[in-house]
């Protein structure tokens, strides 16, 4: 029942009310209760909704930064523009500067006339041979995961609710100087669209949560890649062992089976 309905009903009670219908009679004689009940509710809610927020612009931040400082995501960029314009030599695409962010999910649907190698299988085996020190680059990226898991429409909403809340915690308490410092974390977003600018992509055509979900399937197919190449490795090598050794097996058994050369005996 909303409280203005509420209120009638209570005071419509004759001299028999009970102690809870004398709290709402009582409430009833406060300035514009209502107001001052969500201003309650609100101050109950805002700490949690707040550190929630702060969390959630920090791990923005986070790896917004994490990402434009990786050296290693830099290189392994650079690797995936040099094998495109290789494969592209004497086309138009032949000598790109750059890629859109979202070629970095095709690389896995480019494959070998053989059918047995990816274009991610060669860029992992490219970069064990030449650059092994970058393999590792997701250690890098640590915020990416629990980024992916953010939806700035959701953060928005959010923050455009506490911003209310404050307007009317200012309004109801009109003669108080009190500022609130939690505000300043409302002007803290901005990395979101960095990062796509990061890319040369327009955060309209190409949103935080786009960017983030991009890299971060980018870096566990990169990961399941290098690991198959491993285990072939690790496969091809095993068959080479085998096979020297059925050769050496083969070569001991032909000597064996040889006579020895007998002397002539002199006349």
């Amino acid at each position: 029942m909303p409280l203005p309905d509420l209120m009638g009903s209570v005071l419509a009670l004759d001299d028999s009310i009970v102690d809870g219908d004398q709290f709402f009679l009582e409430m009833m004689k406060v300035p514009r209760v209502e107001s001052k009940l969500r201003i309650s509710s609100f101050k109950i809610r805002f700490r949690t909704q707040v550190t929630d927020l702060k969390n959630s612009l920090n791990i923005i931040n986070s790896v917004a930064d994490e990402v434009r400082s990786s050296v290693k995501l830099k290189r392994v960029m650079q690797t995936i523009l040099s094998l495109g314009n290789a494969l592209n030599q004497g086309t138009a695409r032949g000598a790109a500067v750059g890629f859109r962010l979202d070629s970095l999910l095709k690389l896995s649907d480019i494959r070998a006339r053989n059918n047995r190698m990816t274009l991610m299988h060669y860029l992992c085996k490219v970069l064990s041979d030449k650059l092994p020190e970058v393999l590792d680059f997701d250690r890098d990226l640590t915020h990416l995961e629990p980024a992916s898991k953010i939806q700035l429409k959701e953060l928005a909403e959010e923050m455009q609710a506490i911003t209310k809340g404050l307007e009317k915690v200012e309004q109801e308490l009109a003669t108080s100087e009190k500022d609130h410092p939690e505000t300043e974390i409302f002007y803290r977003g901005k990395s979101a669209d960095s990062l796509a600018h990061y890319f040369g992509e327009d955060p309209v055509r190409c949103p935080f949560e786009q960017v983030v979900s991009t890299l971060l399937n980018f870096v566990k197919t990169f990961e399941r890649a290098h690991t198959e190449n491993m285990k072939q490795m690790e496969q091809e090598k095993k068959r080479a062992q085998a096979e020297a050794e059925r050769e050496k097996l083969k070569l001991t058994a032909h000597r064996k089976g040889e006579s020895p050369e007998r002397g002539i005996p002199d006349r």
